[in-house]
Formats: structure tokens, sequence, C-alpha cells
């Protein structure tokens, strides 16, 4: 998900000194000294604003350029010292020559989510690693190379504490006494199998690593761009120290993408269906103008809550699910849920073993049975738990849960499994549940910082044991910088308006007396209510108040829609829509004139319909939609119809 970052300057500090002979480029924005006055957040019109902290995996022109705004790579006061040469590298990015300093504006001072980073004095040393047979798992990759570094570091390695990509490349601070060597290695599955409904032992697989070595990380291209004598940032560089600062969160947390995520990093907040949200941190090693810095901010997603399966598929429902019988759409919906989720067993006391679910039941669990033995001995679920472990399932009108294979499933009720903790949902999100989510993500710049600072002396860089082996040392104070707050534009209107033109005032302005200097055109217009808490009447007085300000705000807005408007329910938005679009065609004059503009009313929670709606208009029938929620329709205010006047002038011109 976006997340917003602080602004500002990215500031930090480099472990190497200019060679002598070279003065180093002075920027003309710098970090603050010890000052009186330090400004507690970051304004966001601040023009020394630092790029998004979010990761990308492309880097755009735009962002090049912002990434550019903070690197002082020449200084105006010696442009006749050339910039020193340095080895190409295939991964730098060349950032255009930046035309000056900016003066516009009040300074002030700032903090960023920044933290200064000393480059390492070490020489780096980048091996291939190649694990047969291949997996696609960063996961089971990092198991075999912590084996291994747990079985040989001391006799193998020097005591060397390699950083691992968990792909193909594996990085130490210094050579290790070999230039190629292969490692055997067993590691024993986290995942139970099962045979004829008992457990078997974990599966030992075998594993042949080869580390071969590769290169030498270049350091020096670096400290050189940082110094301003170099034009392309090096990458390659960049990306080691990345990789060695990720090591220990990876371990501890649980990864995604360039962030780490942990309940131990603040409440979790249920979102709904099964859903949680877990905090965590996004973190990046960056060059800026005053050296290395790393940059830090907090962030969330969803996980799948660790309930019991039944309390799971409860929530998923949103029923009591021992009233009445599941539907087929009900165990559809709980299939798609619950494939590839792993789960723990409950029946056996401590003995916790874990299964990754496969599949659904099509019967009920008191219809399921299977041999237990060569002889063709068969046993029903129901009968082999309660003689077995001396457990009565009670839900046998559930089905079971299919664990293992396909060609030989294996059958676990739901009421003795529970889902284990720490497992990321990809699947996308429905409208509450997002709308949850950035609940909790919104945060005012004093809780922000004070989140931030927490997860820096949560982590302790300065006992990261990766951290110290590549002597890679963070800081642990927002880094303060110099930026300047930028006087508001003007804002021009149309001038058959009371008022021109006005200046925002902290970062405010309103409608009234205003007109917008290219007022679209609305000529053949409907609307859809799908709330059935918004009477035909209520909404037929909504979309009158609000044709009324669209023409006020300058727009050429026909005053009555081409049909009456029409209820309907949520569950039949397609049909809706398409028979609404072709009826309005039929009715409008000339017969066959498109809609311009169909305005829709929604319940305050509506799921996957807001989705679903926009799917349609734009992708099957071309339509330009408003839509609004009850709340609005209710409250009605000037400045709310006043808002979705701008946003429907902005569809229609486009």
């Amino acid at each position: 998900m976006p997340q917003p970052s602080y602004g500002g300057h990215r500031g930090g500090h480099g472990g190497y000194n200019v060679p002598p002979g070279q003065s180093r480029t002075v920027p003309e924005l710098h970090q603050a000294p010890d000052v009186q006055y330090q400004a507690p957040v970051v304004s966001p019109s601040a023009s020394g604003a630092g790029s998004s902290s979010q990761p990308a995996a492309e880097v755009s022109s735009g962002q090049v350029e912002q990434q550019f705004q903070k690197l002082d790579i020449s200084d105006q006061s010696s442009t006749s010292q050339a910039i020193q040469p340095a080895p190409a590298s295939s991964k730098s990015v060349r950032f255009p020559l930046r035309p000056g300093m900016g003066k516009c504006g009040d300074r002030c001072v700032v903090k960023a989510n920044h933290f200064f980073a000393e480059l390492p004095d070490k020489d780096l040393h980048q091996y291939d690693v190649t694990i047969t047979p291949e997996v696609t798992s960063r996961g089971v990759n990092r198991a075999v190379i912590a084996e291994l570094v747990k079985l040989y570091r001391q006799s193998h390695m020097n005591g060397r504490l390699p950083a691992y990509d968990g792909r193909k490349s594996l990085y130490t601070a210094g050579p290790l006494p070999f230039t190629s060597r292969t490692f055997e290695i067993a590691l024993q599955d986290e995942d139970e199998g099962l045979v004829g409904g008992q457990a078997t032992p974990r599966r030992e697989r075998q594993f042949r690593v080869v580390i071969k070595y590769a290169a030498r990380a270049d350091l020096h291209h670096l400290a050189m761009f940082l110094a301003g004598r170099q034009p392309d940032a090096p990458q390659e560089a960049l990306q080691v120290l990345d990789i060695v600062l990720r090591e220990l969160p990876t371990a501890r947390y649980s990864p995604v993408s360039r962030s780490f995520y942990s309940p131990n990093l603040g409440r979790r907040q249920r979102l709904g269906d099964g859903l949680e949200s877990w905090r965590g941190f996004y973190q990046s090693i960056r060059p800026t103008q005053m050296g290395l810095s790393l940059n830090i901010d907090m962030s969330s997603t969803a996980f799948i809550e660790p309930l019991p399966v039944i309390e799971f598929v409860a929530q998923l429902l949103c029923r009591d699910i021992s009233v009445r019988p599941l539907t087929d759409s009900d165990r559809v919906k709980i299939k798609k849920a619950l494939r590839g989720v792993k789960v723990e067993v409950t029946h056996r006391g401590n003995m916790r073993r874990k299964y990754r679910i496969s599949g659904l039941t099509s019967q009920a669990t008191r219809e399921l049975s299977f041999p237990v033995d060569d002889r063709g001995t068969v046993k029903t679920v129901v009968q082999y738990f309660l003689e077995t472990y001396g457990f009565n399932i009670q839900h046998t009108t559930l089905p079971c849960l299919q664990v293992g294979n396909q060609q030989r499933p294996n059958y676990l009720p739901m009421e003795v499994c529970k889902i284990v903790e720490g497992q990321r949902y990809s699947k996308r999100l429905n409208e509450k549940q997002i709308t949850a989510l950035l609940k909790v993500t919104c945060q005012r710049p004093q809780e922000r910082e004070k989140d931030i600072l927490q997860t820096v002396h949560h982590n302790a860089y300065y006992e990261d044991p990766y951290a110290q082996e590549f002597g890679i040392k963070i800081d642990e104070q927002l880094a303060s910088v110099e930026a300047r707050v930028l006087p508001p534009p003007r804002l021009k209107y149309h001038d058959s308006g009371r008022e021109k033109d006005v200046l925002p005032r902290v970062g405010q302005w309103n409608m009234m007396n205003k007109k917008m200097v290219n007022g679209g055109r609305v000529s053949h217009w409907a609307c859809i209510n799908f709330s059935r808490n918004v009477q035909d009447n209520a909404a037929k007085v909504f979309c009158h108040e609000l044709a009324i300000m669209c023409q006020i705000s300058g727009m050429n807005f026909a005053p009555e829609p081409v049909l009456p408007v029409l209820s309907a329910r949520p569950e039949h938005v397609e049909r809706a829509l398409k028979a609404r679009y072709h009826d309005a065609m039929n009715a409008s004059k000339p017969p066959g004139k498109e809609l311009d503009l169909l305005i829709v009313i929604l319940p305050d929670n509506n799921g996957s319909l807001y989705g679903d709606l926009k799917r349609i208009c734009e992708t099957e029938l071309g339509l330009v939609s408003q839509c609004c929620l009850t709340k609005h329709v209710f409250k009605m205010s000037k400045q709310y119809l006043a808002n979705v006047a701008l946003k429907i002038n902005v569809k229609v011109l486009h």
C-alpha cells in the first residue's frame, strides 16, 4: 500500500574521506547544526522533500528527478575541477546535472526519517551460490544457507558471517579460504506428512550447495559518488549494503518485499473476514548529498488471523456455522480462502504438528471413511479420532480439511485445526478491509516519529552481528536537515465568478463565490441507488442539490436526469448497470445518445460492490461514474457537494 513519508533532505555521513587535493562539494542545503528550533514534523510543502520511502520495482523519470534533487554533485564555485573517472557500473543510475539550488521560501529545520550510516572500511566479496535441487522458496534457500553457516562457519569459512540475498548471491567482509567449494546439507521439512491418518516423520531433504567466488564489491566507486566526484550511483554496492542490513530483520520478522512485519511491532487490528493487520517497517539504504543514510518508515499489511479454523470460517461467512448446513457457495468461499494456508493440530496436546491445506472435502465429516491398514480395514473419521485420540468430533456436518497431495488426500476435521501465525494474506482485500487498513496506517507526524524511533531502538543496529561483521554503523537519531517552506501558489478561477483568484491559507480554500475555469458539460445523466437505507425521494433530492452545485461551480449541467432514480440490490449490480445504460440510451433525445455521467449511491459498508461497479462501468460500458456514500447523502453538506462537483468536472473533461 502507498506509505506516507517524511519530507526533507535525507542525510548521512560516510566513513570515507575525500582524497587529498580534492575539495568536497558544499551543498547549499546541508545537515542542520545544533539550533534552538527544530520542527518536530516535516511540512508537506518543504522544498527539500525526500523521495517516498515506499519500495518501488522500477525507477521512473519522476523518481530519478526527485532523487537527483537530494544530491549535490557539482559546486558552482569549483566548476573547473574535473569529475574523477571510476569504473562504470552495469546497474548504475546516472542523474542529470542539477541546474542549481533553490532559494525561494522560508528556511526551517525539519526532521527526516533517515538515519546516518557509515560506509564500511572493508573489502566486500561476492560469491555465486548454486543450490541443488533448485527451489523457488527464498525461505528454504535461507534455511539451507543458515544450516551451512551453522555447520561450517568456523571450520571452512574463517569464522566469517556471510550475508545472503535468498537467491544466487552471498557476500562476505573479506575473502573466504577457497574460490569454489561444494557442501552437502540435510534439512528437515517443517510440514508433516500423513499416511492412513497417521502422522509420518518429517522428511529430510538433501541439498548440494556450491559457493564460488564471483567479484569484489566496488565501495570506492560509491565513496566517489558520495563525495560528488562521480556522476552515477553504483547500485551493486548499495545492494550489498542493503542485503547486509536486511539479514537480521529477515530472521526476526516476516519479510514482505522491502518491509518487515511482526505482531510485536504494534497493536494488531482486526480487518474482518478472518484477517488482521500487522505493523511493520520499511528500510532501505540511500545515497544522499551528505553521505549514506538508512531510510525507515512504518507500514502495515494484512495477515491471516491465527484463529481456530471453525472461528475463521464463522467470521468469513458472517454467521454461526453450527445453525444450518453450508451451501455450495459457502464451500467455494471457504475453499478459496483456506487453500494453501498452514494449520496446526490441537488434539494432541503439545504435539502441534503443521500441515498445509490443499482443499475441502465434498462430503460431511460424518460421511468420510478411509482404510487404516493393508488388510482393507475401513474406519470413519469420527470413529478413528474417538478410538485413537479420545476426541469426540462435534461438528460432524462440516466438511474436513484436505491435507497432503491430491492423489492421496488425508482428512483433518476443522475443529482440531488452528491457523498458524504469521501468514500474510496476498489476495485482494475488499473495500471494508481496505478502509480498516487505511485507518491503522493513518498517523499524525508525532506518532509516526515515535514509532520510527521505537523501531530503530528495537532493531538495535549497534548489536546487529551482520552490521558489526561488515563494519556498518547506524545512527539512532532522526536526521535534522534544512528545508524551505514554499509560498502557496495563487489559484485562478473563472472571471465570471465573484472571486477570480484565491491564495490558499494553511493549505485550505473553498469554492464559495468561485467558478471553475474549464467547466464541463453533462447533458445526459442518471442515478442508481444501491443503498436500502436511502428512499427514492431522498436520492432524488440529493441528485437535485448536486446538479445545482455543479451549475453554481461553473459546469453546464442538466437539472434533471434522463430517467428517474433506480433502486437496485447490490448483488444485481451488473444487471442494473447494463439495463439502466441501455434504457437511458433509448430515452435520450436524440435516441442512442450515451450517458455523460452515472451517479451511484452506495451503502457505507459496500464490500466488493465499489470495485465491481467501477470495473463494469470503465471496462465494459465505457461510462463515467461518481459514487456517493449513504452518510453523505443524508448529511448533504455544501462543502461535500462542492468537492464532488470538482471530481465530476475532472472526469467529464477527460
